[in-house]
């Protein structure tokens, strides 16, 4: 594979719709080989745990704290309306439901991207207009499997650990909310979860993190390869590589959320 080169200006891309295309091909290149290449010898450990603790230091303080407010307010809203439809004992089990399956894994998402991913992309940018990329390739070193995988790999593990620690704290802080704010009852909350949840709402939460963590990943590793050139062209490439990544996990949450809903029964269905 020929190394990364930067576009610029709208000759880059001829026609805004071509060079729009052109890009989403490299995209799906580049996810496609990093894929590749996360099972080529030899792996970058040391890169890999470095990574992975960086984006753990920077998300997992942030998330906790953006989780509980998330969970309030789900398991309010929801109590509320639940309230007016006389369905106060299904409370539990729609906001639970709701944190597991939709809040948490975007909340990891939206985090690690604009946490991690900025950096990853900025990291790499600056790497791209000092031309250590080109170096790299003229030495033999693949920079995809050296720089890019070992953070890729390690967006999707951190994703996959936070999305736990968000689903637990946003139970608990909507098992509060409900019970202490809205009078609602322990038992109540709590059977109502145990009758509607099952198994595959945790996995399909699970799945998701992965997801979106490996599209964090490759768009702000994309971005920090291709950057417009000089120091403000990293800057312009940390700001898009955000703003693609929350446009593609909404999509891609979309679709999962179809899919899922389509092809597993409800409980007791």
């Amino acid at each position: 594979m020929t190394g990364p080169t930067a576009e610029t200006g709208p000759s880059a891309g001829g026609v805004s719709g071509a060079g729009a295309v052109r890009q989403t091909g490299r995209l799906f290149q580049l996810a496609a080989t990093t894929v590749a290449m996360a099972f080529r010898r030899p792996f970058q450990f040391r890169e890999f745990v470095s990574q992975f603790w960086f984006i753990a230091s920077v998300t997992i303080l942030p998330t906790a704290l953006v989780s509980i407010p998330f969970g309030a307010v789900i398991a309010l809203q929801v109590g509320s309306l639940a309230r007016q439809l006389g369905a106060e004992s299904f409370t539990g089990g729609a906001s639970v439901l709701t944190v597991v399956q939709q809040a948490s894994p975007m909340i990891v998402a939206l985090l690690v991207s604009g946490a991690a991913g900025s950096a990853i992309c900025a990291d790499l940018g600056a790497r791209t207009i000092r031309e250590e990329m080109d170096a790299m390739e003229v030495m033999g070193i693949s920079p995809i499997q050296r720089l890019v995988v070992p953070r890729v790999l390690a967006c999707m593990l951190a994703a996959v650990a936070l999305n736990g620690l968000v689903s637990c704290v946003g139970v608990g802080g909507g098992y509060f909310f409900n019970v202490v704010m809205q009078g609602g009852t322990p038992g109540a909350y709590l059977s109502s979860f145990s009758a509607l949840a099952q198994l595959p709402d945790l996995y399909v939460g699970e799945l998701k993190a992965v997801i979106f963590g490996f599209i964090a990943g490759v768009v702000a590793a994309y971005r920090g390869l291709n950057p417009p050139p000089g120091p403000k062209g990293v800057g312009d490439a940390v700001n898009q590589s955000v703003v693609i990544t929350f446009l593609l996990l909404f999509f891609t949450n979309l679709v999962m959320t179809a899919i899922y809903l389509q092809i597993v029964p409800m409980k007791g269905a």
